[in-house]
């Protein structure tokens, strides 16, 4: 069991601890890495660096709550047609690569985009009226696009789960509704509100595509700046200090989103799920359409205009020359590979992923779920650390210290893994702690041995968040981006890496390409989420 045990430690050690400690090696070894470290706590461009990293992150944070909240209580309280597909679609901007969500905002709301194209007709304008692009408002618009199904997911699974007869009986002692949520459904949500805050604010803070792409020269965060750092001015002693500085702000997040996270784990056990009914009075019904209007409105739009454009740009009205045009090979080239390869890679490399993650998630989860253990309280957040190190750096770490690895197209999968193993945890977690340990002492009185007693007993358990840590795992590799462009081969691109490759050239042609590819990863990614909601419970907490 120890030796089992280890696989999860072996593997972050090898491929995470040890290529960053070899890029901070020499950084550190360089004799200059103390001077800069002097140089940027006394500078003020470096605290001004990190506030905006802050502060950017904390609005990005409380807007994503507020946003998340209404929509969290439509989907924990009432049922509707088109519920799981409707979860489904608001979870697939978190698996998207930033060059889609770039380019699905663009074809929306940019100076040529569609809403911009009918006011500008209707109105009978000279200019754009939205002129959105690098501004802060873009890049906060953004973040939440990203992030809100964090709040609808965590929040909303835990909302399910509350009683509802405290609020009924709270009502027949004379309570106002406003009364019952300040003084009972407010105070038993908070534990899920923070931790859903936390693990948002960490994704903001880190922060690199979205303001890179979308927020211009003006904007940068520590994310951002240790990449112009490392590649643009190749000052590696200075990006190894801001990775530092950043490692250690994320891991204290960590801690304090683990904890939290646990906490709600064991208020959960036990309990049964609150159903979810469908909307009694028209009051209810205007409520839940009003909601879903302003969804489909403001999170759905940006996708819905990235498909239509893949159809319509150009002046040739509705078309396929664009999805036609990643297969062929115009130059008849040997050694060119059309677009449309760049799919089967994807799907490969998700499957790898899939079959690395998956097992090392068990093992994780089980190692994490033993009470009272010193290991697990260092671990859990130790597991997390990937989605808070600067992609850059890691990768710069794998092309010094992985030697003949670097050329092995295992690779990329083993990046993809480290970054979905800890979300293929943060699912499984959950169902193993819940899960009743008599039976598995009844199982051993009888004579099971541990494989049989988890063969029998809790796989069939734990079947349901199997399911969607797999599904989890493979949308998040489909969507994978900063670090497939660093580790993956040329010749084998992934269909990310041909987005962002298209969006680089000139021409219509390849913008086109690029709407069209955009729209195809954003096909299967729905379809693996919808697997998800196919196993998922109701009123099952997530992340």
């Amino acid at each position: 069991m120890i030796a089992l045990y280890a696989l999860p430690l072996i593997f972050l050690a090898v491929f995470y601890l040890y290529p960053l400690l070899a890029i901070l090696r020499i950084s550190v070894g360089s004799g200059d890495f103390a001077t800069q470290a002097v140089a940027a706590l006394t500078s003020a461009a470096f605290w001004r660096l990190l506030w905006f990293t802050t502060w950017q992150a904390a609005l990005s944070t409380a807007l994503t709550v507020l946003a998340g909240l209404p929509l969290a209580y439509i989907f924990a309280r009432f049922d509707f047609p088109g519920k799981r597909i409707l979860h489904a679609l608001l979870t697939i901007p978190f698996v998207m690569p930033t060059v889609v969500v770039a380019t699905a905002f663009m074809a929306l709301i940019g100076r040529t985009g569609l809403l911009n194209g009918w006011l500008q007709h209707w109105l009978a304008l000279d200019a754009p009226p939205i002129q959105l692009e690098q501004t802060i408002w873009l890049i906060l618009i953004v973040h939440v696009f990203y992030n809100v199904a964090i709040v609808i997911r965590t929040v909303g699974g835990f909302w399910g789960n509350l009683n509802p007869h405290l609020n009924e009986a709270a009502a027949v002692l004379g309570a106002a509704p406003w009364q019952v949520w300040r003084t009972i459904t407010l105070p038993l949500l908070l534990p899920s509100v923070l931790a859903s805050s936390l693990l948002v604010f960490l994704f903001c803070f880190t922060s690199f595509g979205v303001i890179l792409l979308l927020g211009g020269l003006r904007f940068a965060t520590i994310e951002v700046e240790i990449y112009r750092q490392a590649v643009s001015y190749f000052n590696l002693p200075l990006a190894a200090w801001l990775s530092i500085v950043q490692l250690v702000l994320t891991f204290s997040v960590m801690i304090v989103y683990t904890r939290q996270q646990a906490r709600l784990s064991r208020q959960l056990r036990g309990r049964r799920p609150a159903r979810s009914q469908r909307p009694r009075n028209r009051r209810q019904w205007s409520l839940v359409i009003a909601s879903l209007l302003v969804t489909a409105l403001v999170l759905l739009a940006p996708l819905l205009a990235l498909t239509v454009r893949s159809f319509t740009l150009g002046d040739q009205g509705p078309t396929l020359l664009y999805y036609q045009a990643l297969t062929e090979n115009p130059r008849q080239s040997a050694f060119f590979a059309p677009p449309i390869t760049a799919v089967a890679n994807s799907l490969l490399y998700a499957l790898a992923t899939l079959a690395i993650s998956l097992p090392l998630g068990v093992i994780s989860a089980y190692m994490l779920a033993q009470p009272r253990s010193r290991t697990a309280a260092i671990l859990d957040p130790l597991l997390l650390l990937p989605l808070g190190t600067s992609a850059v750096t890691l990768g710069f770490g794998y092309i010094v210290a992985m030697g003949p690895l670097r050329a092995s197209p295992w690779l990329t999968p083993i990046a993809h893994a480290l970054i979905a193993l800890p979300f293929v945890v943060r699912t499984l977690l959950p169902a193993r702690r819940a899960l009743d340990r008599r039976l598995q002492m009844a199982a051993a009185t009888l004579g099971a041995s541990p494989w049989q007693r988890w063969w029998t007993i809790d796989a069939p358990l734990l079947a349901r968040a199997l399911a969607i840590s797999a599904a989890f795992a493979f949308a998040i590799s489909l969507g994978e981006f900063g670090a497939t462009l660093l580790v993956a081969r040329p010749d084998r691109p992934t269909m990310p890496m041909v987005i962002y490759q298209a969006l680089g050239r000139p021409g219509l042609l390849n913008y086109g390409q690029a709407l069209a590819m955009s729209t195809l990863l954003m096909v299967v990614t729905a379809l693996a989420l919808l697997a998800i909601e196919r196993f998922r419970l109701p009123g099952e907490e997530e992340f």
